[in-house]
């Protein structure tokens, strides 16, 4: 299992150098070209990975910064895809606004539909039968004492 380690653990971590040099911006590397940095990693994988990794880069450049090429960001945290939002949400309801422009035309649209008003009120009464049904049984009556539904 150490063997493993003492081979997986060089390898794993020049790659990751590799990659990371090969991925960084030139503007963000320090004291050699970038291709040499590269050769270097590549050459000497133990020690070119240590030595990119701690002079190399500039402090604060790593794989996990989110500043380093426009790196990827939370939709939440994203000012542009709030944006296109709210000019998304401003555009939808323009197409949905009646024409004329009145606001009572505007409340028309926000009433709920009578038949789903209806349906909610047919389940509220539902629902109040069978909670007076459920405590006459626990009072100990019987479901056949009860009126009939209407």
């Amino acid at each position: 299992m150490l063997r493993v380690l003492m081979i997986l653990v060089p390898l794993a971590l020049s790659i990751y150098a590799f990659i990371d040099c090969i991925t960084t911006d030139e503007k963000d590397i320090r004291h050699i070209p970038k291709p040499i940095w590269a050769i270097l990693v590549l050459l000497f994988p133990l020690v070119g990975s240590i030595a990119w990794l701690m002079v190399g880069r500039k402090p604060g450049t790593g794989a996990g910064s989110a500043g380093r090429r426009g790196g990827w960001v939370a939709p939440d945290d994203n000012p542009d895809f709030l944006k296109s939002l709210e000019k998304d949400g401003k555009s939808g309801k323009s197409d949905q606004s009646p024409e004329d422009g009145s606001a009572e035309a505007a409340k028309d649209e926000t009433k709920p539909d009578a038949d789903a008003v209806a349906e909610l009120e047919r389940r509220e009464a539902d629902l109040r039968r069978r909670e007076a049904e459920i405590e006459r049984r626990e009072k100990g009556g019987s479901a056949d004492d009860a009126p009939p539904a209407g």
